[in-house]
């Protein structure tokens, strides 16, 4: 092995209200203490219940993803279990989510895109 991963981080232009919201989706601490990583208006983080960490960092000239637009990719994205979705949706819309695609009702994920534009995924277990 040559290295571990410590954590996934997003760029975006608020990283305090980018880890309130996945603290909030994942039930995670936001800004917890860790030796690994200074805390700060320009960086914070989310430590899951799992032991996984997301990270975000500021980037002021941030331009957010337009999924599925070629011209500005997704770059990357998360997919969350959950165990129904109608549910799920709500409870991310209320934290500030939006649709990016909810598909037709038989279909087992929906498309979102958090605060800051980056799309994610909940995916029926």
């Amino acid at each position: 092995m040559i290295a571990e991963l410590q954590c996934v981080v997003l760029d975006c232009p608020d990283p305090v209200r980018l880890a309130t919201f996945y603290g909030a989706v994942l039930g995670g601490r936001v800004n917890q203490p860790d030796a690994r990583w200074d805390l700060g208006e320009d960086w914070a983080t989310v430590h899951t219940p799992a032991g996984f960490v997301l990270a975000f960092q500021q980037v002021e000239t941030y331009r957010p993803p337009q999924w599925p637009d070629p011209e500005r990719p997704q770059q990357s994205h998360l997919d969350f279990g959950v165990p129904d979705l109608d549910h799920a949706q709500e409870q991310v819309l209320a934290l500030g989510a939006t649709v990016l695609d909810d598909g037709p009702a038989s279909r087992s994920w929906r498309v979102f895109a958090d605060p800051a534009g980056h799309p994610f995924c909940l995916v029926r277990e």
